[in-house]
């Protein structure tokens, strides 16, 4: 691993496999299938596509004989052809993906490539901020006390 060039494609797969068995794609999908259904891109897209199937349907006349799977078929076909999904979708990226990318997805994905490429080495600086901050916390509470002292010393005075 270690050996491997960045960028290099076997480097690039052992990473990507990582990732999913974390679960960090299917985290993301579910992040952003939570909330897509309210953005103005999909209910442009949805109601394009009912529109567009409705008009096809209104050519056709109903009887129990209709090949309905054929019809299906056909209907799926057009919508594909019209363009419209392909626009769409990407609309629907650009409102949904794109806004969680570099404050919710990136630092996720470094922060797993990090511990992939140098495992353990996450978990000292883990320790070691932990320390600090207890560190720090303790500082700060010690010159909290003092002040405290300090102002019931001027008080009494």
């Amino acid at each position: 691993m270690a050996g491997l060039p960045p960028g290099d494609p076997q480097l690039v797969s052992m990473i990507v496999n990582h990732l999913k068995t974390q679960g960090l794609f299917d985290q993301f999908r579910r992040e952003c299938l939570a909330d897509v259904d309210t953005k103005p891109a999909y209910l442009n897209l949805k109601q394009r596509v009912d529109n567009f199937v409705s008009n096809h349907l209104s050519n056709h006349t109903w009887s129990p004989h209709l090949n309905k799977n054929q019809l299906r078929n056909n209907i799926r076909q057009l919508v594909l052809q019209s363009g419209m999904l392909e626009q769409g979708v990407d609309r629907i990226v650009a409102q949904v993906v794109d806004p969680k990318i570099n404050h919710i997805f990136r630092p996720q994905v470094e922060r797993v490539v990090r511990e992939f490429l140098s495992p353990g080495k996450e978990e000292k600086e883990k320790s070691k901020s932990t320390a600090e901050k207890q560190d720090e916390e303790l500082k700060t509470s010690s010159q909290a006390k003092q002040k405290a002292k300090e102002r019931i010393k001027e008080g009494k005075s």
